[in-house]
């Protein structure tokens, strides 16, 4: 135990870096585990299982699921995307005695396990329009209460160091941790497949219930160990404030326009659950599918802090993030010419071939990785426009500044989902039964 403490209480940068440094491994570990908190809810309720769960559980006896289905997510997700810098403008008027992320840290994620729960509870035997209707409300309210949640983690991040060679391990370290406790509630779905006891509906219900206990007991954590050392005015910024600060950060506005370009490379992930359950008639593997995501987490994580931190000072941000962005394009572009014989010219309702599918798993993987490194050195590129407009206008507002690249996150999501979802719905997109369970 005296290893254990000696350990959490001893810096993450142990060598002299120019400038003073703050976080010990406790607190970077406290910080990584709330986004693995984070991780769990957007696997429940963001991720591609939710839109099987919609189509093939909430409402198959629909006769139309996947249209009924992208239009919940998409005018659910533009609404979520809105919701966004709202909250980060209270976010940024909040002045407490426990700082103005902590609290709510402390308190949203309850919020958050409840309504995920209940969204989960939903079933195909109710009327369909109390269907439509009781799921449209759920997602409005996953909305709101994730939004609380998700503004104030990642605004802490900005606070919780004034240090950028420490944040980009801090967030190479979160990355990581959200990766592989993220993951816990997609793959327990997943590998339900395999369990003869458990039905799609029990999976997706347990699964949401055990995150639920997760989220709050990670959480607590986070808020008990991590402290917010940025200085704030006394005054409270104006809403109108908080938005014109915004407009004048050219810099965080070029990392949304970026963002949003990526919104192509989402739709193919968004749609895998259907490749895997229907091209490859089988669920069972689609656990492999997300496995061979983690190499790209597990890499970001371990190489891009230990590159910044060798560069120092030196270090390019914006030529690192460049070459990312193309890499993860060449990358889809191959893998587009490379699969679209065994995927689009296959017979109908045939399986793919053992080679197609090997490939796509391949490169499933070889995609995350240009992607993964991407998000990581962009963290770090988010919190330094923080610090440009303090330095322009005298005022912080981390609040503001962080929502509109989470705002990105849910128009990545919204779009890819939805567009996904019309794609195979206007195709005549025909799933099967086979291997299901």
């Amino acid at each position: 135990m005296g290893k254990l403490n000696e350990f959490l209480n001893r810096k993450i940068i142990q060598k002299d870096v120019g400038e003073e440094t703050y976080l010990t491994w406790k607190e970077t570990i406290s910080y990584a585990l709330g986004r693995g908190a984070q991780g769990m809810s957007t696997s429940m309720t963001s991720s591609k299982y939710i839109n099987y769960f919609l189509t093939n559980v909430l409402f198959k006896k629909l006769s139309n699921p996947m249209g009924v289905a992208s239009n919940i997510r998409f005018f659910c997700g533009i609404f979520d995307a809105i919701n966004d810098p709202i909250m980060g403008v209270i976010v940024d008027k909040t002045r407490t005695k426990e700082g103005q992320m902590r609290p709510y840290i402390k308190w949203a994620p309850w919020f958050v396990s409840l309504v995920m729960i209940l969204f989960f509870i939903g079933s195909a035997d109710a009327p369909p329009v109390f269907n439509i209707i009781y799921t449209t409300i759920l997602f409005v309210g996953l909305d709101v209460t994730y939004t609380a949640f998700d503004i104030p983690m990642g605004a802490l991040a900005f606070s919780i160091t004034p240090n950028g060679i420490e944040r980009t391990k801090l967030f190479g370290v979160s990355s990581i941790v959200r990766s592989v406790v993220g993951a816990l509630p997609q793959v327990f779905v997943a590998a339900a497949a395999w369990l003869p006891y458990f039905k799609s509906h029990t999976a997706y219900l347990t699964s949401a219930a055990v995150s639920a206990i997760g989220i709050i007991f990670l959480t607590r954590l986070t808020f008990r160990n991590t402290r917010e050392r940025a200085e704030h005015r006394e005054d409270v910024p104006s809403v109108r404030e908080c938005f014109g600060l915004l407009f004048k950060n050219r810099p965080l506005l070029m990392l949304f326009l970026g963002n949003i370009f990526f919104v192509v490379c989402k739709i193919a992930e968004q749609v895998s659950f259907y490749f895997v359950a229907d091209l490859m008639f089988d669920r069972r593997y689609n656990v492999v599918v997300d496995v061979i995501k983690f190499p790209g987490f597990l890499l970001a994580g371990l190489i891009v802090p230990k590159l910044i931190e060798m560069a120092g000072r030196k270090a390019d941000s914006k030529r690192f993030y460049q070459l990312c962005c193309v890499s993860a394009i060449v990358i889809h572009i191959l893998f587009a010419v490379v699969c679209y014989r065994g995927l689009m010219l296959k017979e109908p309702g045939s399986p793919v071939s053992l080679l197609t599918g090997a490939c796509v798993i391949l490169f499933t993987g070889l995609t995350t990785i240009p992607l993964e490194f991407k998000n990581l050195i962009q963290k770090e590129m988010e919190a330094e426009t923080v610090d440009y407009i303090e330095w322009k206008t005298g005022t912080r507002v981390e609040g503001i500044m962080l929502s509109i690249m989470s705002f990105t996150g849910k128009i990545e999501n919204t779009f890819s989902s939805s567009i996904g979802l019309a794609i195979l719905g206007l195709t005549g997109y025909a799933q099967h039964v086979e291997g299901s369970m």
